[in-house]
């Protein structure tokens, strides 16, 4: 039988001895019983992850350089910055063509030491040549093992298993009690990783509001009530190891972290190990499999491949960004591994140019969300008249952010999250005051401390007719509104399960914003419809918005995601759509006000009145340039017999005359 056989010495059943040690680990925590947080459209958990992992470069790049201490010198002993012998550039100890073994351990012990237990070895892999790239079956260098590996009732009971990974040269052995002629430790690399992995499951205590039936079984009730936080070892049934074909001339005490701690030199510094990487980044966590006593074997793919330094270095950067999560952790940015799941996905099933593309897309969508924030603010500012606004819609923002500001105090959410919905509600609050007059009622006080808050509508609102248009829009929006809203919460009452009744009215009122929030846009048509005018709307916020609803309609097709949340995406295009077609048929009204007061009628009248007063400074001043003029002749004259060209006589004519014409511009003004 050929070496090259993924199947030459493997054994199909690999048991794993077990310490007399058992038992589960469970964990208590608050909060363990709140309703989910806020789902997110897969568009938002992309923009999500690539802002939080932008953020984390910048905030981990200054924290560098603010901790950074003076840089020694090249070869400066460490504390006395006395200079010693440079050290040279070392080698990688496998040249290409070096033919080389690798033995695969599976054992529950972190540090190996069990090569007397024929059954700890699952893989023994001989004939391997570093730096090919053309061998195995499918000529890829590639070789796959697929088996199976009892697990002992201590791994079933959240105990740990760890996979031990030796690379020889051709002929040696890992064992050191094969003697040194077999065994060499110099010509040995090894790297270990455990299998499974710990996840925390969380307990909700929900149940059906009318039935009080629930899906969840008795243990988990009792779980749930007492709000514990169970941490529940998982299994994922793939690992790929890869040899790193790297010939970089590394010199000791000068590679750059995170790569100094898999470059591993020989005693000499002259040369240095091959780079035996264990990768499992591309182990999405929906595919792991909780281990229980229900699982006395589980599968396992073993992959050996050949990584190159570049690919090598991507995936070393990821468990950088991973040792300072707690950075965000303190910043209130949990990482949630269903983003990362997303972000992987996108990787793996999306085309290379299409996924550059959807980065680039995904920056100018940041800049646009910025722009459009921007501008918004700035619109309400400088707003002087109501006038074709709906401030109806206004009230109602408001009251749609106090439910998500509700919702997410009452679901497991970061503190982020929760200061970012509160900051918006404050910004629609902020608003109110630009659409009506308030003020403060000092005699009728609340609870006879506070005093009371009057609002009053607008004057322009009410002389406009924009008040009755707005009302009219409401209540033919309230015929279609209220028995959607009716609806969506019976069905909610009926199928779903909740914690209580408070929850069920915030989550049944968040659900149905969510999903029926954007005819909350159509109040704003009706009014455009009977004005017959466009001209109150920001126009230049709506535009930033619309151009990022196009670019969630891209990612609605480059990303995977249910087809409720693309037709989604194309709700908002529609609504867009009809303020461009209305834009179009409703031409300019010159003597309609804008955000700031002005009318286009205003500024005409205005700059002819300007004009008039400059013909008539012009008129008056003809005569007295003329008789300066009769002035210098004489002048002229007696200083000079023959006649010559004065440019000075002509200037201070024409300054007078802009000086006359700038004192009647400024009284225009």
């Amino acid at each position: 039988m050929s070496t090259d056989d993924p199947s030459y010495h493997q054994q199909n059943q690999v048991a794993v001895p077990s310490p007399p040690q058992a038992g589960g680990v469970v964990a208590e925590q608050d909060g363990a019983g709140a309703p989910p947080p806020p789902e997110e459209s897969p568009t938002e958990k992309i923009f999500g992850t690539i802002k939080s992992v932008a953020m984390r470069a910048m905030i981990f790049y200054f924290i560098m350089q603010f901790f950074k201490g003076k840089t020694a010198s090249p070869g400066a002993e460490p504390g006395t910055g006395v200079a010693k012998p440079m050290r040279g550039p070392a080698t990688n100890m496998f040249q290409d063509g070096m033919g080389f073994d690798m033995y695969v351990y599976v054992s529950e012990q972190e540090e190996f030491g069990e090569f007397n237990v024929p059954e700890s070895l699952v893989w023994k892999k001989e004939g391997l040549s570093y730096g090919n790239w053309e061998q195995g079956p499918n000529m890829d260098s590639i070789f796959e093992l697929s088996t199976q590996i009892p697990l002992s009732e201590r791994v079933q009971n959240n105990g740990s298993v760890y996979i031990h990974t030796f690379i020889v040269r051709e002929g040696k052995s890992p064992d050191p009690a094969a003697g040194k002629g077999v065994f060499s430790k110099k010509w040995t690399t090894y790297k270990t990783q455990r299998l499974n992995k710990f996840m925390k499951r969380k307990y909700k205590q929900t149940a059906n509001l009318l039935t009080g039936a629930t899906e969840q079984s008795e243990e988990d009730q009792v779980k749930a009530a007492a709000g514990l936080t169970e941490i529940i070892s998982h299994w994922h049934p793939n690992l790929t190891l890869n040899v790193v074909y790297d010939h970089t001339p590394w010199i000791p005490g000068q590679v750059p972290p995170p790569l100094d701690e898999f470059v591993e030199f020989t005693p000499s510094l002259q040369q240095y190990k091959p780079i035996l990487w264990l990768n499992d980044y591309w182990n999405l966590n929906r595919d792991y499999q909780p281990i229980n006593s229900s699982t006395p074997v589980v599968n396992i793919t073993l992959t050996i491949q050949p990584l190159s330094m570049f690919k090598w270095q991507m995936y070393s950067a990821q468990q950088l960004r991973n040792r300072f999560n707690v950075l965000g952790n303190l910043m209130g940015e949990e990482e949630d591994d269903q983003d990362q799941d997303s972000v992987k996905e996108a990787f793996l099933e999306t085309n290379i140019y299409l996924l550059v593309l959807t980065f680039v897309i995904s920056i100018v969508h940041s800049v646009f969300e910025f722009l459009a924030f921007k501008n918004d603010i700035q619109f309400w500012n400088k707003k002087k008249s109501v006038q074709g606004l709906s401030v109806r819609s206004v009230f109602f923002n408001v009251f749609q952010n106090l439910i998500v500001v509700l919702y997410v105090f009452d679901s497991d959410t970061n503190t982020v999250i929760r200061i970012s919905c509160f900051v918006g509600l404050a910004i629609e609050i902020w608003k109110l005051t630009k659409v009506q007059d308030v003020s403060f009622d000092f005699e009728n006080k609340v609870l006879g401390i506070f005093p009371r808050i009057k609002l009053e509508d607008k004057k322009d609102y009410n002389d406009s007719g924009t008040k009755e248009f707005d009302r009219m829009a409401f209540r033919y929006l309230g015929m279609a509104f209220f028995p959607l809203a009716f609806c969506y919460c019976i069905y909610s009452v009926i199928y779903n399960e909740h914690k209580s009744w408070y929850s069920f009215v915030l989550g049944s009122c968040y659900g149905f914003l969510l999903t029926f929030g954007f005819i909350m846009m159509t109040p704003q048509l009706f009014i455009n419809y009977k004005l017959k005018s466009v001209a109150h709307l920001p126009w230049r916020m709506m535009t930033y918005k619309a151009l990022n609803t196009f670019i969630d309609d891209i990612f609605a097709f480059v990303i995977k995601m249910p087809t409720m949340y693309r037709l989604g995406c194309f709700r908002d295009d529609i609504v867009f759509f009809i303020f461009l077609y209305q834009k179009y048929i409703y031409k300019e009204d010159k003597t309609r006000v804008n955000e700031f007061g002005y009318s286009a009628a205003m500024e005409e009248e205005a700059n002819a009145v300007k004009e008039g007063v400059a013909e008539e400074v012009e008129a008056e001043a003809a005569p007295l340039a003329i008789a300066e003029e009769k002035e210098e002749e004489p002048k002229a004259d007696i200083s000079d017999p023959e006649p010559t060209s004065d440019p000075g006589a002509t200037s201070g004519a024409w300054k007078n005359t802009q000086k006359q014409k700038s004192k009647k511009a400024k009284k225009v003004d």
